[in-house]
């Protein structure tokens, strides 16, 4: 790893003075400025010039008025200023690119709260594609212990921009994107709630990050956080009289925000501006804005292309539950002694055989299964504290055997631990359930969080709660475990420090298409929001758009193909049933082709839910796969070749929509055809509303 760390206390390139400090990116486009106005922080940001957060408060309101009944609001004087800039080049476990560089100019401005004797310090990282906001408060003063009642973070828009968000909400994000004026959030905030096993919408016009904004001059602005650790997740709330956004923390069982003992750092509050829609979709500064690597041995962290026993279930076709007889069960397994099969359990043996084989007879990785252990037959919605104990296999699911059977066919099963949301429970069996997968060969489990949070009261998203996700995911490591956890919190980069977390859900995945459907665009603008602080287990693949419960998923084959390069995940599903890809083996043979790990990744062309073209070269290799997809409307895309090697041959195999092909009444029908490429050749391929395109370019 090359590194350069050079400590330039008091620059007088940034303009330091004693109330007010400016600090630049190192291309000199982003300029951020700290000043007090009176005894208040604030800050503000511009690009190119061009402002693009005006005036912006700092601070926290404390519980029951703080120390002395103060708020840490005001009152704030300027004690030093400190700048540094910092550039290494750093090698992630598995991503979209070999190396990431890391590049930034940072301020710290320490700052004295005069009649408390209490210091709160700000610091900025400024980067090419964006800014980085953080608080940190040092062991000094009288402020030790605090219980935080709101984050006062400001972000004062510039106008009313075109936004995309989803409603904000303390327990889902499993919400279709809504596209508005800032203006236009309060009118359609009701009408962007969808149901939920879990929700708590909190406002009227609180939206979730990350949200994507674009000015009318074309400025896009992306708002999230990065490295979400021992605090509560940040949403936004919109004061739609002034254009400001104000962070909004997701509160305890007892309304509470946070409690904080010094020294601490909250996570970064995070700004990425740019003119290119395209920079949005590449920018590493979430990733950099992460702790590195903090586990020592990497070598048992693994990409995973899978299928499962999964779809199944969410479509209609088959059961998790083993039996119809009892309205209720108990977790000793004694109710399934003389249980009479439903014949509906899919999680059994002889399907499971069938799922490994085709993963061997394909080149998959693993084979994830749901519904293997005892207690799904009232699992959902009855506040259960014991629901599984992640241990005890159904009657027809014989796991010794199937291991062995599966490793002896180089295939490894995926665990599922669904904890019904009981995160007591869960916490009680993590190292039994652990130590049971380590024992038969499993090395990555998928986790899900369904229902109301077990401490009632609780939300997904409080500070008790980040905490479990983060603690899951780091006792797994000991374990050498890999994690993907559904209806956990919004990734925030955190697979950086710990890249054993090679995936998460966190949005509206595929599993939407089977209840109801999913609108055209929603996957053009996942990447711009939801992946912005880590991949997505979006589970992609579906070729029969006709679900048994009568859902219709609305997309074409070559829409589901090109989900595989767009949307970028080292944690891929082949989502479908086998006899499903059967029938069309020409069209399957990309899932089996695409790489699920990168060298380099460059995206082509994009607008936020309309289009995102992307192309990547896989890891140790000459081949690059390249996929578009679209939103509501048809797309022509202008494909330039210049990314290939030059002098150098390749067999394109190109996967597109037919003519005659619509997401709604003919989603099957794709065009494939191969042709010999070169750096100079330019592609010009349609596809419909709904639909995509994907290329493999194998070197000859």
């Amino acid at each position: 790893m090359k590194k350069i760390f050079l400590l330039a206390s008091l620059l007088m390139a940034f303009g330091i003075s004693a109330d007010a400090g400016d600090i630049t990116s190192p291309n000199g486009q982003i300029k951020v400025n700290f000043t007090l106005d009176g005894t208040v922080p604030t800050y503000s940001v511009t690009y190119q010039g061009k402002t693009i957060i005006k005036p912006s408060r700092l601070g926290y309101q404390l519980a029951k008025g703080g120390k002395d009944g103060k708020d840490l609001l005001a009152d704030f004087s300027v004690i030093d200023e400190k700048t540094s800039t910092f550039d290494e080049t750093w090698t992630p476990v598995w991503g979209e690119n070999k190396s990431i560089r890391n590049h930034y100019n940072d301020m710290l401005v320490e700052l004295k709260q005069n009649s408390t004797d209490s210091y709160m310090n700000v610091r900025f990282r400024v980067y090419d594609d964006g800014v980085g906001l953080r608080y940190e408060f040092p062991q000094k003063g009288s402020l030790n212990y605090f219980t935080i009642n709101e984050e006062r973070t400001e972000f004062a828009m510039t106008g009313d921009h075109t936004a995309w968000w989803i409603p904000g909400d303390y327990d889902t994000q499993e919400y279709e994107y809504t596209k508005t004026r800032l203006s236009g959030i309060r009118p359609a905030l009701h009408a962007a709630v969808s149901s939920n096993l879990s929700q708590t919408v909190f406002s009227d016009t609180g939206v979730q990050t990350s949200l994507q904004l674009k000015t009318d001059d074309g400025i896009y602005i992306n708002l999230h956080e990065a490295a979400l650790v021992d605090y509560p997740a940040m949403h936004l709330n919109l004061d739609d009289k002034t254009m400001t956004f104000t962070s909004w923390l997701t509160p305890d069982a007892q309304g509470m925000k946070g409690y904080m003992q010094t020294p601490f750092k909250s996570p970064w509050r995070t700004m990425v501006i740019t003119d290119d829609a395209r920079k949005v979709l590449s920018s590493n500064l979430i990733l950099n804005l992460n702790e590195p690597c903090k586990i020592k041995d990497t070598s048992w962290i693994h990409p995973v292309k899978y299928v499962g026993v999964w779809w199944e279930m969410i479509s209609g076709k088959g059961e998790w539950a083993y039996t119809h007889n009892y309205p209720t069960v108990k977790l000793d397994g004694t109710d399934y002694v003389h249980a009479k099969p439903s014949g509906k359990h899919s999680a059994n043996n002889a399907n499971v055989r069938r799922y490994i084989d085709f993963a061997a007879a394909h080149g998959f990785d693993a084979v994830l299964v749901e519904g293997w252990n005892i207690g799904w037959e009232d699992w959902s919605g009855y506040m259960k504290e014991k629901v599984f104990d992640f241990l005890t296999p159904y009657p027809d699911f014989d796991i010794k055997a199937l291991n062995e059977y599966a490793h002896s066919k180089g295939v490894k099963l995926i665990m599922h631990h669904e904890t019904s949301s009981s995160v007591m429970n869960y916490e009680k069996y993590m190292d039994r359930a652990y130590q049971l997968m380590k024992d038969y060969g499993y090395d990555a489990v998928k986790s899900g969080y369904v229902g109301n949070i077990i401490p009632r009261g609780e939300h997904h998203y409080s500070q008790l709660e980040i905490n479990h996700y983060l603690h899951a995911v780091t006792r797994a490591a000991d374990y050498h475990i890999m994690v993907n956890a559904h209806e956990a919190v919004r990734p925030t980069g955190l697979c950086r420090t710990y890249p054993n977390l090679i995936g998460n859900e966190s949005a509206r995945g595929t599993e939407y298409q089977a209840f109801g459907g999913t609108k055209p665009g929603h996957t053009a603008i996942l990447p711009f929001t939801r992946l912005q602080g880590g991949p997505m287990d979006y589970t992609p693949g579906i070729f029969d758009m006709d679900c048994a419960n009568g859902s219709h998923c609305n997309s074409t084959i070559c829409g589901q193909l090109a989900l595989y390069v767009t949307m970028y995940s080292p944690l891929q599903m082949a989502a479908d049933f086998p006899e499903n890809y059967e029938k069309h083996m020409d069209a399957f043979q990309f899932i089996k082709d695409v790489a699920v790990d990168w060298d380099k990744s460059i995206y082509l062309e994009a607008e936020p839910m309309e289009y995102i073209t992307a192309a990547r070269k896989a890891k140790g290799s000459d081949n690059w796969f390249v996929g578009g997809v679209t939103g509501m409307k048809a797309h022509q895309s202008t494909v330039k070749l210049d990314f290939l090697d030059k002098g150098k041959k390749y067999v394109a195999t190109i996967y597109q929509d037919a003519k005659n092909a619509n997401y709604k009444t003919n989603p099957q029908a794709y065009v494939i055809t191969k042709k010999t490429v070169t750096s100079k050749s330019v592609l010009k391929l349609n596809s419909v509303a709904g639909g995509g395109f994907a290329i493999s370019i194998l070197a000859q």
